[in-house]
């Protein structure tokens, strides 16, 4: 009898274990974390951001910038999901579309400058080879 208690102290000891291990790694954020995240942000807000009749007229992909910082920001807030997040746009130019963002994330364990700990820059530059038509040969 005395040795079932042993694996049950043993059994709720690993799953404590656990549990602690989850609470960490969602209380803290890594940079690759971040970095892979801002970079598929900034990539799918460039492409959602294209100005398809300037593209129509002209034959040049051009992004819009408001409508870019716009989506950025919105993903960045439904992605990121710390509270204290800062968003810098360094530069953002239409055509060709290429931009340089900066987000300062708070991870929570609060040791650098003013809370913020965690700062991933991201330059994007945007490539779209047109076929000719869409008629395969």
């Amino acid at each position: 009898m005395q040795s079932s208690y042993w694996g049950y102290w043993l059994i709720a000891f690993g799953v404590g274990i656990i549990g602690l291990m989850i609470t960490v790694n969602g209380l803290t954020s890594t940079t690759t974390q971040d970095y892979l995240s801002v970079r598929e942000i900034a990539e799918a807000s460039m492409l959602e951001s294209v100005d398809y009749g300037y593209y129509r007229e002209y034959n040049e992909v051009k992004i819009n910038k408001e409508k870019f910082m716009e989506v950025f920001i919105r993903e960045v807030s439904n992605t990121l999901d710390n509270d204290t997040v800062k968003v810098n746009f360094y530069s953002i130019y239409e055509a060709p579309p290429k931009v340089s963002v900066e987000v300062i994330n708070n991870s929570g364990s609060g040791y650098g400058e003013n809370g913020y700990d965690v700062v991933t820059r991201v330059s994007a530059i945007l490539q779209v080879y047109a076929g000719d038509g869409g008629q395969n040969y």
